[in-house]
């Protein structure tokens, strides 16, 4: 069995990563538990050249390159780190088992991993999977793979909004793609895209997908007037969200509504010991941000630390203050 630690975070993602640096500044012995097999999270396994806008400090930052300082910034103080692998079981007497078989105890555990194990939403087409590697994309790993593209981005979201801003300096066209015409992108990433030479189509879903061994066009139907339409295109990306699960975690016992860990205004789970803190815990008036989230991974930690030092400080004062 390996060393107890003093915390143990669920999740390597700029959250995790950032709790890691926190709980070391504090001389906390830390491991860290991720079922990708790089740290980095949703920044690095779906979306490395995605401008991120909304980090302090950062005007625009590629997502790749903010995973690449937080990871730098989270081992600084050389945690454990097992990638790879998957967190099953939590024990009584904290002892975390995972899927390779390793038996991992903690005195705490800090759960910040994200939207969960997530697959993209399809569009639900019979012969989707079909397409796969021929035009359609989940998502955009490398800008360089459209250069020269007429790109169908479909959904209206944050991430489709970004992905047309973006797409829009290296695709001969782009084409925006949703069923209504209210978005829930932020107002300012709209404002952008419509300023744009990109096309709109509205009240619009996919039909069908059209080509011979890669796609050539899409065929669209009116969500008012059901007639269809074709829009003549290289690639499909496909932006309309993901579905999410806990996996294990929903086995901790831990209390759980929406596919979310309720937490209170501490962090604290209902299980002692046990934090969750990000997208995947659920309090009132919550915002899924990773400005927020480093926030609630700074209090989780202090607090994890009063715990197994009652006699320490809630705040050990300013970084600046500290000698690193």
């Amino acid at each position: 069995m390996a060393d107890q630690v003093d915390v143990t975070i669920i999740g390597g993602g700029p959250v995790g990563l950032f709790a890691a640096f926190y709980a070391g500044l504090r001389h906390m012995s830390v491991r860290i538990i991720d079922s990708l097999p790089e740290l980095g999270g949703q920044l690095t396994a779906l979306y490395p050249e995605k401008y991120v806008y909304d980090m302090p400090g950062f005007p625009k930052v590629l997502a790749k390159d903010l995973a690449r300082e937080m990871a730098q910034q989270g081992t600084q103080f050389s945690p454990q780190i097992v990638l790879g692998d998957t967190a099953e079981s939590l024990s009584e007497d904290m002892v975390i088992g995972t899927r390779s078989g390793l038996h991992l105890p903690t005195k705490t555990v800090i759960i910040s991993a994200g939207a969960g194990a997530f697959s993209p939403t399809k569009i639900g087409l019979a012969d989707e999977e079909s397409w796969v590697g021929k035009g359609l994309h989940y998502g955009v790993r490398h800008l360089a793979d459209f250069e020269g593209l007429r790109v169908a981005v479909i959904g209206g979201g944050d991430s489709a909004f970004d992905w047309a801003l973006a797409l829009s300096d290296v695709a001969s066209e782009v084409h925006v793609v949703h069923r209504r015409d209210v978005f829930r992108a932020h107002e300012d990433t709209v404002e952008k895209v419509q300023a744009l030479p990109v096309g709109f189509h509205l009240f619009k879903t996919v039909a069908a997908i059209q080509g011979e061994g890669r796609i050539t066009g899409i065929e669209m139907e009116d969500t008012q007037t059901k007639e269809r339409s074709v829009l003549a295109c290289d690639t499909v990306v496909v932006n309309i969200g993901f579905k999410s699960s806990l996996g294990p975690l929903k086995d901790w016992g831990l209390t759980i509504e929406k596919n979310q860990i309720v937490v209170d205004h501490l962090y604290r789970t209902n299980r002692p010991g046990v934090f969750a803190v990000g997208d995947v815990c659920s309090f009132e008036g919550k915002l899924k941000l990773i400005a927020t989230g480093v926030g609630e991974a700074a209090t989780a930690v202090c607090i994890a630390k009063t715990m197994i030092e009652p006699e320490a400080k809630l705040f050990p004062g300013h970084s600046s203050d500290m000698n690193l």
